[in-house]
């Protein structure tokens, strides 16, 4: 009997404590690979604009790795202490396979969700900050997961669309901005001198070293966009730095009425703004 017992003691004994290894060896590793991945984002940091869009894709991929590694650690060490203490793990490998196949047959839309905000990643289509148009919204993304993104549109709502619902979406917070300005002036007035005063004014708002700074390109007068009844359509074009070509567009309205009114030259009682919207990224 005492024998007995102390061949169980020692064998409970080894088994422990070969259970206690793994158990070290798999929180080892988790924190690890935990590590590793916060490396990585660290050494993605810069102060450029490209730094943090690469800075968010490492992030989103380290988070990525961090659980699919972390999972893969606790299902192989729980299968290692199943073997371990004399259960037959080949019944429950089998048991896992008919799950999985059955959990994906079952969350389909997750996988889609999933492997959209994969390539949304990967392709760096956009990222935390961006303002983006997709499926009829406006809005800056909040919150990007590999599963959903979360829009703030203009009228300050939150807008959560699933990654696998995003079709064709624009970036509008890339590159540049552009905004085309329409000016319509009365059929009576001469067009050479309309366009005249607005070459003028446009060469007068690039040389202003207040505004200079935020423009890329223009502005400068196209010509003529349409005739109709209230009278002849001028359109300008500018191109500014992200998030200013509303500020620019609204300046460049204000010295055109300032250089027509000194002109004498009255504008039509219909006055139209067309806006572009930024330099597209597009995703089909």
């Amino acid at each position: 009997m005492t024998e007995s017992f102390s061949q169980w003691t020692e064998s409970a004994g080894r088994i422990g404590l070969r259970l206690v290894v793994i158990a070290i060896i798999a929180v080892l590793l988790i924190r690890v690979l935990r590590v590793v991945t916060l490396r990585l984002v660290q050494a993605a940091k810069t102060p450029t604009r490209a730094g943090q869009l690469r800075e968010q894709q490492t992030r989103t991929m380290a988070d990525l790795l961090h659980s699919i590694g972390g999972t893969t650690i606790l299902v192989i060490a729980v299968l290692m202490a199943m073997r371990i203490l004399g259960f037959d793990i080949a019944p429950a490998l089998a048991t896992a396979g008919v799950l999985s196949v059955a959990l994906a047959f079952g969350a389909q839309s997750l996988l889609k969700d999933l492997i959209n905000g994969i390539f949304i990643v990967f392709e760096d289509q956009y990222s935390l900050g961006d303002m983006l148009q997709v499926n009829g919204e406006t809005g800056r993304v909040e919150h990007l997961t590999l599963r959903r993104t979360v829009l703030r549109n203009t009228a300050g709502a939150i807008v959560s669309i699933p990654n696998s619902l995003i079709g064709q979406v624009s970036n509008l917070s890339r590159d540049w901005s552009q905004t085309f300005v329409d000016i319509t002036v009365p059929a009576e007035e001469l067009v050479s001198t309309a366009i005249s005063i607005l070459d003028r004014v446009a060469t007068e708002f690039r040389n202003d070293a207040t505004w200079s700074p935020a423009l890329v390109d223009g502005p400068r007068v196209l010509g003529v966009e349409a005739l109709n009844l209230d009278g002849t359509v001028i359109r300008l074009q500018v191109r500014t730095v992200l998030n200013r070509k509303d500020d620019a567009a609204r300046e460049l309205r204000r010295r055109i009425k300032l250089a027509f009114e000194d002109s004498e030259i009255m504008l039509s009682h219909s006055h139209n703004v067309s806006l572009q919207s930024d330099k597209p990224g597009t995703n089909q």
